[in-house]
This record gives structure tokens, sequence and C-alpha cells, in this order.
């Protein structure tokens, strides 16, 4: 199957950014919690941490997912990059899925269910490192295999296991500072012509 012909001009402004930054600050406000216990979590926290996990991570997400999408399917002005397939879906699946964790943190409701969750998102995070290690994408590679640390991490959390959670707070953290470099690079490259690894 060849690549279809544009049939608009191809965009070299991906909104990446907006989708790294959103991503990045959902966990840099969950790790602490995870992982220090900061703040402690009670009914009032819940609300507020599960209100950013719906707006940052998830809508920002989302709204990059469904760009990319409709970029690359109805107007073909990212068809330059085949990996932005693969980006368009992990940023709509992962915007979705921050949707449904900042509303069940909203709400106080059992976490249990994310244990399926988060075998389908190791999955799809597997995935994501293949794709764009084997496009060459390492940094976007590295994230993806920072989002298998978190969904290993969220597994072992769910089953009640208090090292899972220290162990997700801690990827968690370190992915977010991953995703606010990778933040800079689509920011610095698209919009001031840098070459930083992106």
């Amino acid at each position: 199957m060849g690549l279809m012909q544009p049939l608009l001009e191809n965009s070299m402004f991906p909104p990446l950014a907006l989708g790294f930054f959103g991503l990045g600050t959902g966990y840099l406000i969950w790790g602490p919690q995870e992982l220090f216990g900061f703040p402690a979590r009670d009914d009032s926290v819940d609300r507020s941490s599960g209100v950013w996990g719906i707006l940052l991570p998830g809508f920002c997400q989302f709204v990059t997912g469904v760009i990319l999408f409709v970029g690359l399917t109805w107007f073909q002005v990212f068809a330059y990059d085949p990996a932005l397939y693969m980006a368009a879906l992990a940023f709509s699946a992962y915007g979705i899925h921050w949707f449904a964790l900042g509303w069940n943190r909203y709400q106080g409701n059992d976490p249990r269910p994310n244990v399926g969750m988060s075998v389908a998102f190791t999955l799809l995070s597997v995935l994501g490192a293949i794709v764009f290690f084997g496009a060459g994408a390492w940094p976007v590679g590295l994230l993806f295999v920072g989002l298998t640390w978190v969904y290993v991490s969220e597994f072992v959390t769910t089953l009640g296991k208090t090292a899972g959670e220290r162990s997700l707070g801690a990827a968690h953290l370190a992915t977010g500072i991953w995703l606010m470099y990778l933040t800079f690079a689509a920011a610095l490259n698209f919009a001031s012509g840098h070459t930083l690894p992106l």
C-alpha cells in the first residue's frame, strides 16, 4: 500500500509539543504523590489531581491525537512521516484513558479495573517503542520505554503492592521530565529551527 498524494501542502508543524506537555504535566502532578506521598491523598487532593488528569494529559493528548489523525487521513498534511500514525494512535488512546483515570480519581472510584487497562497500555507502549526506534526517532522511542515502565508499575500497583506505587511514582517523574525535554525539543525545532534530537 503506497502513500496517498496529499490534498494540501505538507504541514511541518505537527502538534507534538501540546501532547508531550500535557502528559508530562500530568506525570509531574501525580508522580510526587506516588513516590513521596506528597501531597497526602485525601478526597480534596484526589478531586484536584483528578481535574488536572482530565484536562492536561487527557485533553491535550486527545486534541493532539485528533489533529494528527485528521491531518493524516482527511487532509494528508502529515503523510510525509508515517510514524506520526503511531503518534496519533498513542496520543488519542492515552488522552482518552486519562479522561477515565482523572474522572475515577476525582470520584474516588475503585482502581482495580486498571489491571486490564495496564495490560493493554503496556502493549501499546511496547508497540510505540518498536515503531519509533525503527523509524530512527530514538528520543520518542525512549519515551515509550518510559511509558512501558509506567504501565507495568500500574499493573503491580493495582494489585495492591506498595513497591509498585513507588515504582509508578518514579516512572511518572522520570518520564515526565523526559516529556518536558521533548516539549522543548518539539517547540524549539518547529518554531525556531533548532535541531534537537526528537
